[in-house]
């Protein structure tokens, strides 16, 4: 398992636009592929974005496409969530997760960030 930290969540009004980030703690990040996932507030996690080991391949929650972008720069170690047009139903703990394998997959052996908090205001 790798160790992974996210970064960047605030509060900020409807409409706007945020980057969370997440790195490893001691391992190379393009050894997985990585997703990212939030919890609101009484709801269980739900899966928001992921992207392949290489960045060819992303997919992404129906809720969020067009509005939110997944990246990697292996170069760096780090994956970002661009997230545009935000929405108060936006409002959520968003986690990193990283998986073995070219791609994403749900397994009980995968990765998990601490989370940081988004909060959207009306």
């Amino acid at each position: 398992q790798v160790q992974l930290v996210e970064s960047g969540g605030g509060l900020v009004q409807a409409g706007g636009s945020l980057t969370l980030s997440c790195v490893p703690s001691g391992r190379t990040l393009s050894s997985y592929a990585m997703a990212w996932f939030r919890q609101a507030p009484g709801k269980e996690r739900e899966f928001v974005a992921d992207i392949s080991r290489a960045g060819s391949t992303t997919s992404y929650a129906d809720s969020v496409k067009g509005r939110f972008t997944i990246s990697r720069d292996n170069a760096k170690n780090t994956v970002h969530l661009l997230m545009n047009s935000l929405k108060p139903e936006d409002t959520a703990v968003y986690y990193c997760a990283a998986s073995s394998g070219t791609y994403y997959r749900r397994d009980e052996n995968n990765s998990w960030g601490r989370g940081t908090q988004v909060t959207v205001s009306s």
